[in-house]
């Protein structure tokens, strides 16, 4: 799994094989796990993703600069629908990406939470 965070948009951009995908899909539906990344040079790297459950409302997808982690907590009910869609991207037979973005009124994020963008594990754009 690689991590990186655009220091100027604060957007993460995470790319990752099927199998990891699935495991941080669990880790989300379950409200626990901590999985590390590759550390590419740079600085804009992170170290890895821990996931929390608590009580919400909705889903916070949030930076920890302290310890370079991506921390995703929340409610169950959102941490389903977040889940639900690390394995449509896990399991996704095309490239593409997945862009995970607030904005007022979302069913599932909190306020504040960063933009995520999930790459699929065979890259690029859909072939399809």
């Amino acid at each position: 799994m690689r991590l990186v965070c655009d220091p100027e948009y604060g957007e993460v951009d995470l790319s990752a094989s099927s199998e990891e995908l699935t495991w941080l899909a669990n880790a989300v539906a379950q409200g626990d796990g901590l999985l590390g990344s590759i550390q590419a040079p740079g600085g804009n790297a992170l170290a890895g993703v821990e996931v929390k459950g608590t009580s919400g409302p909705g889903v916070l997808i949030r930076r920890d600069a302290e310890r370079q982690i991506l921390v995703i907590s929340g409610d169950s009910a959102g941490r389903a629908v977040l889940a639900e869609n690390l394995r449509d991207m896990a399991t996704a037979e095309d490239g593409g990406h997945l862009h995970i973005d607030y904005f007022p009124g979302h069913f599932y994020l909190a306020e504040g939470s960063l933009p995520l963008v999930v790459n699929s594990p065979h890259g690029g754009m859909p072939t399809r």
